[in-house]
């Protein structure tokens, strides 16, 4: 609960924000995990949603611990969590602007080259801009307790500054905006491109157009460039709303309903690019799934071979399960 005015964090909320906090470590993990276990596919793009979930990943932490703290004043874990979920929140935004600027130039403009060349960039910016004006949040006093009213217990920019509107657009409000207008832009454009192009090879090959594979490629590809800006501006849209409560000084930011979207919007981003890029991704599930099936047939076998060991002779029981194990996988 928060001092004076602010916002007051019920438990219920904390604990269904510190849900989607682990859904999104543990949904960053496993993008990262596949990009690190299977080299085949190490493409760009997924290297580049690699650098995202990391940002993604320390958002996770960082926000579930002021959300298991619901700090109440300007203490030294307050500014440090504070100033780790500004940088990590920030980079965020420029990770996934980077990736739709670079499926555009890639897919749109035809050029891998121009594209890949883009990539050193995409660090400077991601990274950089970000540390950047975390840095001088610091240095200049500004992170600190916001009292929840537009974060959900965790620390941001202190509520107490005089000028903390401006830092609030600085340290996240305005590139979240700018995010609204760019994705949407540019997967609508890459989205029109593809169609095009489907429709030209499916008038000279006509093939195509009844492909069941084909089409179910092309539903499947054109469902996530709808899906990806829709998706993003849904879950941070609920903070967004929350500061243009704050600046109308409107009581309708602590309704708990509110908080908790905002909360659940914030802290969702890593588990919803699972689903999309992990789970609704075919080659990476199926990868997935043949690793659980492997495991569950594994332990089937061994507790077969037990079984069979100690009906027989123990010592050439375990002389054979050897071999025969690594003949079978």
């Amino acid at each position: 609960m928060a001092e004076g005015n602010g916002t007051e964090v019920f438990v219920y909320e904390q604990v269904v924000i510190l849900i989607s906090c682990a859904l999104s470590f543990f949904g960053s993990l496993l993008i990262i995990l596949t990009y690190i276990i299977w080299a085949d596919l190490r493409t760009t793009p997924r290297k580049l949603l690699v650098f995202l979930s990391v940002a993604d990943l320390l958002s996770a932490i960082s926000y579930s611990v002021g959300v298991w703290k619901v700090f109440h004043e300007d203490s030294w874990d307050c500014i440090v969590q504070g100033a780790f979920s500004t940088f990590a929140n920030t980079s965020s935004f420029f990770w996934t602007v980077a990736i739709a600027i670079y499926l555009y130039i890639f897919i749109v403009r035809s050029s891998q080259r121009g594209a890949d060349s883009l990539v050193l960039y995409f660090h400077l910016v991601s990274w950089g801009v970000p540390l950047g004006i975390t840095v001088a949040a610091l240095c200049l006093h500004k992170i600190g307790y916001d009292a929840s009213e537009v974060s959900v217990g965790w620390c941001w920019v202190s509520i107490k500054a005089p000028d903390h509107v401006l830092w609030m657009l600085l340290t996240g409000k305005i590139w979240e905006v700018l995010a609204y207008v760019t994705l949407p832009v540019l997967y609508l454009l890459i989205k029109r491109h593809i169609h095009r192009a489907h429709a030209a090879l499916s008038e000279y090959r006509p093939i195509l157009a009844t492909n069941p594979t084909s089409n179910s490629l092309t539903t499947m590809a054109d469902r996530k460039l709808t899906l990806i800006p829709i998706i993003f501006i849904f879950l941070r849209s609920w903070s967004t709303l929350r500061f243009i409560l704050l600046l109308a000084d409107s009581p309708v930011r602590q309704h708990p309903v509110l908080v908790t979207l905002h909360g659940i919007g914030n802290t969702f981003q890593g588990a919803a690019n699972c689903v999309m890029f992990v789970l609704c991704t075919q080659p990476v599930r199926a990868r997935l799934a043949n690793v659980l099936c492997c495991r569950g047939q594994a332990k089937a076998r061994g507790a077969d071979s037990q079984r069979s060991g100690s009906a027989g002779n123990p010592s050439h029981a375990d002389d054979t399960a050897a071999p025969r194990w690594l003949d079978e996988d």
